[in-house]
Parts: C-alpha cells; structure tokens; sequence
C-alpha cells in the first residue's frame, strides 16, 4: 500500500495558490481514478481506493503547511507503513513551470511543508516536484507561492495534473521512470508525422518532353546518317 500525500493549505481562500498544487494533484487523482469520497481523518482529508490491485490512500493535511508532518505521520501509523511507502507531491520554486521532477528521500531545500515531514518521519520518502517558478527574488517567494495561479499559467496546469494523474499508477507500483513517461506525453506530446516538418521543399524536376513526330521521307533519313 502506498500513502499519497498532497501538500497545501486548507479552506476555500488558500485553494488557488501555487502552495497548493499539491492538493490539486491529489484531487485530479481521485476524481479520474474513482477514488471514495474524501473524509476528515489523521488530521486531513482522506480517500481510498486503488489503482489496479495497488491499494493506495490519498492524504491532504489540513494542519497547515507548516505542520503537515503531524498528519502524515498519524496516517502512516493507522495503516502500519514505513517512509518509504509514502509519496508527496509538493509545489517546487527551484523548477520552472511545468516542469515534475521525482526524487527519493534527500533534502527538504527549505520547503516548510516538506520540513515538517523530515521532523515527523525521516528523510526517507519519496516526493514529486511540481514546478511552479521562481519570481526572481527570495524576498518574493512568500507572496508568490501564497498567491493564486494566473490566467496564463492554466493551460501548462492543466497538462501537469493529468499527467500526474495518468502516470500515478506506476509509482504505486514502483516504476518512477514510467511516471515520467506519462507525465511528458502529457506536457510535451510528440508531433505527429515523420518528423519531416519545416525541410526546405526539394525542386522537381522538370517533366521529359514527349518525342517530336519524325516526318521525314526515308530518303531524307538515309542522307541525315552520311552528313
């Protein structure tokens, strides 16, 4: 079983912030899996369900980002689980927008929800890194990441939850490079054709005249050999 565990903000002011793709993630996972209905438990908003015979549990902390930890660790302890059967999906200022990333255990780079995992369980899980962007200043980072996503910014996000979406499975089943996969078919599908595109066209060439119709006389023909 694996714990899938999406990070942000709870309640309807916070819902569009880029802090918060991470609950965004989880909610195109439940919606396209037909995961059960999301319940209040381990101090968040949880569903179950499965992807094929892979039963996994969708975790949404609702203690605020800063504490996040606190949930994650009362849900692993429900369903006996180790860190390394815990996957987080987080917002990531590092990558640039739509950009996913997986990594295994490592660093918390200074992400608070991601900080307060590491004092709860330990370095050693799994996290999807959802880019988001940088505003070119770290004095700008607290405004930017706690502000909702603009109009420009849908298209790219739409892309990103699908295919978040689309590949989740392989990560319930262990196979990260197949989540890749099918998160870039999604945010950069392959062209169609032969991959001929924008070749300078090639001259043709110019059509073989038909042969004129000789009218000589045999006679005339004879001495045209001699001359």
């Amino acid at each position: 079983m694996k714990l899938i565990v999406g990070l942000g903000n709870p309640g309807a002011k916070y819902a569009g912030h880029r802090h918060n793709i991470g609950f965004m993630a989880l909610d195109q996972i439940a919606s396209d899996h037909g995961f059960a209905a999301w319940k209040g438990k381990h101090q968040g908003s949880l569903s179950e369900g499965r992807f094929g015979s892979a039963r996994a549990a969708l975790l949404k902390p609702e203690t605020f980002m800063n504490n996040s930890g606190q949930s994650v660790q009362a849900a692993m302890r429900f369903f006996k689980l180790e860190p390394s059967d815990v996957i987080v999906f987080h917002d990531e200022i590092d990558l640039a927008p739509g950009k996913v990333k997986y990594k295994m255990s490592g660093g918390h780079a200074g992400h608070n929800g991601l900080r307060s995992i590491h004092s709860h369980i330990g370095p050693d899980y799994a996290r999807v890194r959802l880019g988001v962007g940088h505003p070119g200043h770290k004095d700008k980072v607290p405004s930017y990441v706690l502000h909702d996503f603009s109009k420009a910014d849908q298209n790219w996000l739409d892309d990103v939850l699908r295919g978040v979406s689309d590949g989740v499975p392989h990560l319930a089943a262990g196979d990260p490079a197949k989540f890749s996969n099918a998160v870039a078919l999604r945010v950069t599908p392959p062209r169609s054709g032969t991959g001929q595109k924008n070749l300078p066209s090639q001259p043709q060439a110019p059509a073989p005249e038909p042969p004129q119709e000789d009218n000589r006389s045999a006679l005339q023909r004879l001495v045209e050999r001699f001359r």
